[in-house]
């Protein structure tokens, strides 16, 4: 897309990421804000932006393509605050892995044509530049949803910038089906290893007795709490129905222990391994 110019509001673990691949791909102008001063420090040492902008305002001037790597709430208010500061060419981004809301606020800030959600499916449990990574996104799947047949151009340079400059592999996808999806697939994950911890966590044990199983399960517990917050609140309904799943498999187990029937039990332990090693066929 020859992209000479690109904005990151938000420099944590996606952002950081994105700006810092950015300039390794060759962008030659990668200005970048984040609220916290030392984080916009620790990114223009590294080598990941160019300039340090002192607001999202502008830090999207001048800017080609302009990506919004915020906590949902927050992007959805920059959506409608930045609009008015957006370049006649400038295409606008997000990195939420919740989609619908986004679309809907950008086509009531009148971006319908100029905006296209984004989800790449990389990162870490860990939050901030600290756990930044210059070649994180590199051949990561990334959802783009346009915001209706007008948007079609604003998805396919979204698209561009991932495949090209990100060489990660992008998927055009609904916005509702994206949500309903991520509910199954990173949403109920994150909620049960939530739902974990808090389980081990009442059994008042000194913290050697967690070997490697429960510590790797529980890594999604780490993640930022006010981020998943608003995760599960903004994709409520889709999030219940895979509680609702989960919790009907899990009853599903417990009745087959609860039962000793060994055959069956052994084929839903058979069943769930083959799924999860097919995952790295």
């Amino acid at each position: 897309m020859g992209l000479d110019a690109l904005a990151v509001v938000g420099l944590g673990a996606i952002g950081g990421s994105v700006a810092w691949q950015a300039r390794a791909a060759g962008v030659a102008r990668v200005v970048g804000f984040s609220p916290d001063p030392e984080e916009a420090a620790a990114a223009a040492r590294a080598g990941a932006i160019t300039e340090i902008a002192d607001s999202p305002a502008a830090a999207v001037r001048g800017a080609r393509l302009a990506i919004l790597a915020t906590p949902p709430p927050v992007a959805l208010q920059l959506i409608g605050r930045l609009a008015p500061h957006l370049e006649a060419d400038t295409i606008l981004t997000d990195v939420a892995s919740v989609k619908v809301p986004v679309i809907q606020q950008a086509i009531a800030a009148g971006l319908e044509t100029r905006f296209a959600g984004a989800h790449p499916l990389a990162g870490t449990h860990g939050s901030g530049f600290a756990f930044a990574r210059p070649d994180m996104l590199s051949g990561c799947v990334v959802y783009v949803c346009a915001t209706g047949r007008a948007g079609d151009r604003a998805a396919g340079i979204v698209r561009e910038f991932w495949d090209d400059t990100m060489n990660a592999s992008s998927v055009l996808i609904d916005a509702a089906a994206h949500d309903r999806q991520l509910a199954w697939t990173s949403h109920l994950p994150q909620a049960m290893a939530y739902a974990l911890a808090n389980t081990l966590g009442g059994l008042g044990l000194e913290t050697r007795a967690f070997g490697p199983g429960a510590r790797d399960t529980m890594r999604l517990a780490a993640s930022n709490p006010d981020l998943w917050l608003e995760i599960f609140l903004q994709n409520r309904e889709a999030v219940l129905g895979a509680l609702d799943g989960a919790g009907a498999s899990l009853a599903r187990l417990r009745a087959l222990v609860a039962n000793g029937n060994e055959s069956e039990l052994r084929a839903y332990l058979e069943q769930a391994a083959e799924f999860r090693s097919s995952l790295d066929r």
